[in-house]
């Protein structure tokens, strides 16, 4: 009878611990950011704003929406390892929080999705040891019938417990009244884009 009530117990310790675990997942605590807050938009040309102008970028409508600094450091053409290279230069800025948007051209190149997944991971640690939290965003893959979820995105945010964005870019690429091209938004698809992460970091209670 001991030994049974001592395998209960046991057993109720660890559905605790489980539930505990995932709502604690669920939530991914964030550091609330205050009105001074300084954002880093960090990304290829889907931060950059190509598609339009400039001061319809994503990171344009963020900042006119919010009343917050949002840096745009996009740059058209760059691999994930470019940006790897470039990031800790805009680091020293201290930002608060950094979007990471970045991968595009690793899969239209059809670069390894294994280095793609490192490079990132590199990138979301060098974010973090700079003390800003971290908002992912989810770069849809390219093939021959559309544009799929690609797994990595969300493999990062769940073993590095990060806030994610995984459905406004696909969102985006499956609708042609969304696009400038093939690929890239226009003005409405990166004002859409800005509205989704403002409205995900108001949610996540990240933003004022």
């Amino acid at each position: 009878m001991n030994k049974i009530n001592s395998m209960t117990i046991i057993i109720v310790v660890f559905l605790i611990i489980a539930i505990f675990t995932k709502e604690s997942k669920d939530e991914i605590p964030q550091k609330a950011l205050e009105n001074n807050t300084v954002i880093l938009a960090f990304g290829d040309s889907l931060t950059y704003g190509f598609g339009t102008s400039k001061e319809f970028s994503y990171p344009s409508v963020m900042q006119k929406n919010t009343g917050l600094k949002v840096i745009n450091a996009g740059v058209n053409g760059e691999t994930s390892l470019e940006g790897l290279a470039r990031l800790p230069k805009f680091l020293e800025q201290n930002p608060d929080l950094v979007i990471l948007c970045h991968g595009a051209n690793d899969i239209i190149q059809n670069l390894s999705k294994e280095k793609l997944k490192e490079n990132l991971f590199q990138m979301i640690n060098l974010i973090k040891d700079s003390g800003a939290e971290v908002l992912l965003v989810s770069v849809p893959n390219v093939n021959i019938i559309g544009f799929a979820n690609l797994s990595i995105y969300n493999e990062l945010a769940n073993e590095n417990n990060l806030l994610i964005e995984d459905n406004v870019i696909r969102y985006i690429e499956l609708k042609r009244s969304l696009k400038s091209d093939f690929i890239h938004p226009n003005k409405k698809g990166y004002k859409i884009m800005a509205n989704s992460f403002i409205k995900l970091l108001k949610e996540k209670k990240v933003i004022p």
